[in-house]
């Protein structure tokens, strides 16, 4: 990334067994990645065709050959291993979207983790899924786009307490997660699609009392 200005103070729808009937915002959960050694035990459910090459609620684009998962609490980029508790087969998959949205499931799968699972003619399934590592999501912009920062926190209190803050001047402010080798770094970012859009942000939070860092990607 280069940084050009510093401004301010410094899926078939899983057949009739899918969960994903609508996203939730694109926005990360403020916790750290979770340990390794987190279990839960539960009904899976799988989503398909209908949603392939759409925005997950990561941002990233879902394809339903890829092993991956929905989870509603896990961080986007957990590493999880699902068993089939009916037939003893295992798949490890890696969360990249919200769901399901059904309080009787836990897990909604990718038509290739559910494949691997021999799950597609039943639709769901027990599983047991137990966390294995963590790899973050990497931000794919789209052409063009222009990423403001207006800050970058260890503890996400903070980052929630400028998001608040700030979702009041512009409603498309979002948490971005960042991770090192042994921190979690908490982005409070806005995207403009134009150099002209990232200028009149800037210039607004600047005004209000916020420093911002505006990259190109």
């Amino acid at each position: 990334m280069k940084i050009t200005k510093f401004i301010g103070l410094v899926i078939l729808f899983g057949f009739m067994y899918s969960c994903h009937s609508f996203r939730q915002p694109a926005t990360v959960p403020l916790t750290t990645p979770p340990a390794a050694g987190y279990s839960e035990t539960g009904m899976a459910s799988w989503y398909g065709p209908e949603f392939h090459g759409r925005k997950t609620s990561s941002l990233e684009i879902y394809n339903m050959n890829d092993l991956t998962a929905a989870h509603r609490t896990l961080p986007f980029g957990t590493l999880v291993q699902v068993t089939n508790l009916e037939n003893g087969r295992t798949v490890a998959v890696r969360i990249n979207d919200r769901g399901p949205f059904l309080k009787d499931r836990i897990i909604d799968l990718s038509y290739a983790a559910a494949r691997m699972l021999g799950m597609i003619g039943p639709g769901t399934a027990r599983v047991k899924i137990e966390v294995i590592g963590f790899k973050p999501i990497e931000e794919i912009p789209r052409p063009g786009e222009i990423i403001l920062q207006l800050g970058a926190f260890l503890n996400p209190e903070n980052a929630r307490a400028l998001y608040k803050e700030i979702k009041n001047l512009v409603p498309s402010v979002f948490i971005s997660p960042y991770q090192t080798s042994d921190k979690t770094f908490y982005r409070v970012r806005i995207r403009a699609e134009s150099e002209l859009e990232a200028k009149n942000l800037a210039e607004k939070l600047a005004s209000a009392g916020y420093p911002v860092l505006i990259i190109n990607q």
